[in-house]
């Protein structure tokens, strides 16, 4: 019979997880404590937080940028406000993430003609966002306060010359549809939008009553979900066609009198019927020109 060791553990010990190395030493590095979110959240990638070459503020501000809603306002006064770090050190981490590809900045100018610094915010530098089609596209779950996607507007004309004074008239003449019928009301960015393609009916001779009575005549009775996506339309498949060239008129030429015989000097001039020349004549204004 075989003896029995009784100071023989039952089991191997298991290590406390996080707190040992495999050498039975203390962890010296970081250990993590996950909580899953399921809201406020943004997702970021490792090659943007671990990158080698971009400073910490340059990591740090980008990922503010990707965390932020659309259309918030991400130049350098802004930033500095928002940031204890001052405007050169914010627009030098700008500067490292254009560098390598997480931020695009262009100088626009708008339908308005005012300048305006458009910035695109690149999560994955040289990739770019795969279209889904409808049957794979994943469900899309937004916070309740979230607003719907926007679609865009379809494109308008463009006018050939688009000078500020013809952009605000057309302005104009899109803020005052509302008075002919109040489903007509445009918020700023659509008659943004719009303005270059009235400015198109507009250099094309029409009146500003003109278009408006283009723009509003049989409109459908039901409630209209997008009105811009129906001026938009309107806008470009009415547009008239361009004016009738018309060269400027010219002068009438001056008409050209028969040649007479002058009565007294017998010189040959031209008047409009016979009598004396210039030099015969008493009066400077009573006959024509001696030839």
């Amino acid at each position: 019979m075989d003896t029995q060791n009784p100071s023989a553990p039952s089991r191997a010990r298991s290590r406390n997880r996080g707190t040992n190395h495999p050498d039975g030493q203390p962890f010296a590095g970081v250990t993590h404590e996950h909580v899953r979110h399921t809201e406020n959240f943004t997702v970021i990638g490792n090659d943007l937080v671990q990158h080698a070459e971009l400073s910490l503020l340059a990591i740090g501000l980008a990922c503010y940028i990707q965390s932020v809603r659309p259309g918030t306002a991400v130049d350098i006064k802004t930033l500095a406000a928002r940031f204890p770090e001052g405007p050169t050190r914010i627009a030098a981490a700008l500067r490292e993430l254009e560098a390598h590809g997480y931020l695009r900045r262009s100088r626009e100018r708008t339908a308005t003609g005012r300048i305006v610094t458009r910035t695109v915010s690149c999560n994955r530098p040289g990739h770019r966002a795969a279209r889904e089609t409808p049957s794979r596209r994943p469900a899309r779950r937004t916070a309740p306060d979230e607003p719907a996607p926007r679609k865009r507007l379809p494109a308008v004309p463009r006018p050939s010359f688009p000078a500020p004074a013809l952009l605000q008239a057309a302005v104009d003449v899109l803020a005052g549809l509302r008075r002919h019928d109040p489903r007509l009301l445009l918020s700023a960015t659509d008659a943004e939008h719009l303005a270059p393609g009235v400015a198109a009916w507009l250099e094309r001779d029409l009146t500003p009553t003109a278009v408006r009575h283009a723009l509003t005549a049989n409109l459908p009775d039901e409630p209209l979900i997008r009105p811009a996506a129906l001026l938009a339309h309107r806008l470009t498949a009415q547009l008239p066609p361009p004016p009738a060239f018309r060269p400027p008129a010219s002068a009438a030429p001056e008409p050209r009198h028969p040649l007479q015989t002058c009565d007294g000097c017998e010189r040959a001039f031209r008047a409009p019927q016979p009598g004396r020349c210039r030099d015969c004549r008493p009066g400077p204004f009573a006959g024509g020109r001696p030839e």
